[in-house]
């Protein structure tokens, strides 16, 4: 049975998880032709991440500050 792992920010709604999944399922479907598909979604809080060395959390500051 094929995992698809998404690793994310955290996405507020549950109906945008639920389209995030069946839409991931649907083509994960068309693509192995198999019916049995799994989606594991993993939040991520922006104190929890960092790329090109800074926690987004604190790139997402610096961008309010700025306008």
């Amino acid at each position: 049975m094929p995992i698809i792992m998404v690793e994310g920010p955290p996405i507020k709604e549950i109906e945008r998880k639920r389209q995030l999944v069946k839409e991931l399922t649907d083509i994960a479907v068309k693509i192995y032709g198999i019916p049995h598909i799994t989606v594991i979604i993993r939040e991520n809080k922006p104190e929890n991440v960092g790329a090109n060395g800074e926690l987004i959390i604190d790139k997402h500051k610096k961008t309010k500050n700025e306008h």
